[in-house]
């Protein structure tokens, strides 16, 4: 693994032109609660989408107090179209809720607070400590799982698995941030199908574990 850390500085000066992951945009406000709604509107959401309707929330309730104050029917309309807007509506509501109750309306900053609300998974919780806390977590999304594999630093089969090596061979000072790297590549140059390896400034550090066809 010597070349783990030559070859994130690698990805990350060609990932430079790119635009960050919507969570990323949102968590330069320093605020965890956007953070955490954030994450929950953007999953299986483009980022374009997350990102306009996040925006729209916000400008109109940016913390639990003023959000539970929306209807289910208002809040919906706002976060449209992220995908499963209803369901999504919901847990956005039930959070602020309990944040109110339980939290005194703050974003809990422990793992096993993170979570017990319903609708926040591992993926979610770490990108809410490291990105609204800056508390090093690692984040594996499908994006960290398979680049993370295609370069040869970990073989495993799942994200839960991936962020377990992860945390064995990467430098506490690089958690934080790895996230943010391998999905700007994943999402526009390490794609799922036909990577941009012969434009990839690390792929001779790379193994091209599963990629059989490239560009």
């Amino acid at each position: 693994m010597k070349h783990l850390i030559k070859t994130i500085r690698l990805i990350e000066k060609q990932i430079q032109p790119y635009a960050v992951p919507s969570v990323t945009k949102i968590a330069a406000r320093r605020d965890p609660y956007q953070v955490l709604i954030s994450c929950i509107l953007s999953l299986r959401t483009k980022d374009k989408t997350t990102i306009e309707a996040a925006y729209r929330l916000f400008r109109v309730a940016s913390n639990p107090a003023s959000l539970v104050r929306l209807s289910r029917g208002r809040l919906e309309k706002l976060i449209y179209p992220v995908g499963f807007y209803r369901n999504k509506a919901k847990a956005i509501l039930d959070i602020s809720h309990k944040l109110i109750k339980t939290f005194n309306g703050k974003v809990p900053y422990k793992l096993e607070d993170l979570l017990a609300f319903k609708g926040v998974g591992l993926k979610t919780a770490n990108l809410v400590l490291s990105l609204g806390f800056n508390i090093p977590a690692i984040c594996v999304d499908t994006h960290v799982h398979r680049i993370s594999n295609r370069l040869g630093w970990v073989k495993t089969k799942t994200p839960e698995e991936t962020e377990k090596e992860l945390k064995k061979i990467l430098p506490r000072n690089e958690w934080i941030g790895i996230n943010t790297t391998l999905v700007t590549f994943g999402q526009n140059l390490c794609l799922p199908i036909l990577p941009f390896c012969s434009r990839c400034l690390a792929v001779n550090f790379c193994k091209r574990k599963g990629v059989y066809k490239s560009r």
